[in-house]
């Protein structure tokens, strides 16, 4: 690892060979933390290359609990994290909306690294029990279409590593990471990442696979999903779009509209808020309009009509229908 270390301080990048293999040292507990911690701060000092997230996300891959989900069409919808705006946990709400809609969902997520409540907070806090049995998750996904895949559970490198994320208290290259990991290898994805030059990447492995249908959002005040605050990049199977909210009908929001609270309890609060339907307008659309760009990898239809449809999954009780039964 020293050599390595040396490497990158030297500026220089790993090839694809060398980023898989440090990642599965890794997993191996071969590697100090403090040298972990090392590794992982460089890359929020210069940007990942596309060898070098390849390796790490061909590493993960490979050692991941496998999950035979392929007797369902699915979508993960997961965003990187990282962003620092402390939203409420919309692309959780927008799974259920989904779900709740009739779509089948393998949603990967964890605990909250740089912000304060993750997907599995919240989803730990209402009851639900993680697993890693592909039995309970098939049983999961066929009664509540949603399963959840916490991401420890799946990736012993995600564990190996999780003290120096959690002491560092800031975005990792882990966060590039999460939504392209998914041992359920679901064939749609809606991503969502915090900057342009990661939206580019995950353009570039998404392309590679020529049966997935994906969506990759980078709203350009920095949010790694459709916030309403301002415009965002979509790139997707037809290429690359800047769009406005009013371009998908829908009013500009204040940020404060989507804060997500200051303790867990406090997003837990939010999240069942919002899914009992008894959220702002302003946050049932933003869940909503990320919901809606899931539907519409699935249908093809324009957006209005897969924005109605999410709208009706969350405030005709779906979404909650789809939340009780998994957590029951």
């Amino acid at each position: 690892m020293k050599s390595i270390l040396e490497q990158l301080f030297h500026h220089q990048k790993l090839t694809q060979k060398q980023a898989e293999s440090v990642i599965k040292e890794m997993a191996k507990g071969n590697i100090p933390e403090a040298q972990i911690a090392a590794f992982l701060t460089i890359y929020n000092m210069r940007p990942i290359s596309l060898d070098e997230l390849k390796g790490f996300r061909n590493a993960l891959l490979d050692l991941a609990v496998p999950v035979d989900l392929s007797a369902y069409e699915t979508i993960d919808m997961c965003g990187t994290g990282g962003d620092g705006k402390n939203t409420f946990n919309i692309s959780t709400l927008a799974s259920f909306v989904v779900a709740g809609a009739g779509y089948k969902v393998a949603k990967h997520g964890n605990y909250g690294v740089s912000s304060v409540s993750g997907s599995s907070n919240v989803l730990e806090a209402l009851g639900y029990r993680f697993t890693n049995d592909e039995t309970s998750l098939q049983q999961q996904i066929a009664a509540a279409n949603i399963t959840f895949l916490h991401a420890p559970l799946f990736h012993p490198a995600m564990a190996a590593v999780a003290p120096a994320r959690r002491a560092l208290k800031m975005k990792t290259f882990f966060n590039m990471l999460g939504p392209i990991v998914n041992p359920a290898r679901p064939n749609h994805q809606l991503a969502g990442v915090f900057s342009l030059e990661l939206s580019r990447l995950y353009q570039y492995l998404f392309q590679d696979d020529p049966g997935k249908k994906y969506a990759v959002i980078f709203g350009l005040s920095g949010y790694d999903e459709i916030s309403l605050t301002d415009n965002f990049v979509l790139k997707n199977n037809q290429g690359e779009h800047l769009l406005a909210p009013e371009d998908l009908g829908l009013q500009r929001i204040d940020p404060k509209e989507i804060y997500g609270g200051n303790t867990v309890d406090e997003a837990v609060a939010i999240f069942k808020n919002i899914i009992q339907g008894n959220g702002s307008t302003a946050q049932n659309n933003v869940v909503c309009a990320n919901a809606a760009m899931a539907i519409q990898l699935f249908t093809g239809n324009n957006f209005k009509t897969c924005f109605e449809e999410a709208q009706a999954s969350l405030l005709e009780g779906k979404a909650l229908k789809s939340l009780k039964i998994l957590t029951a």
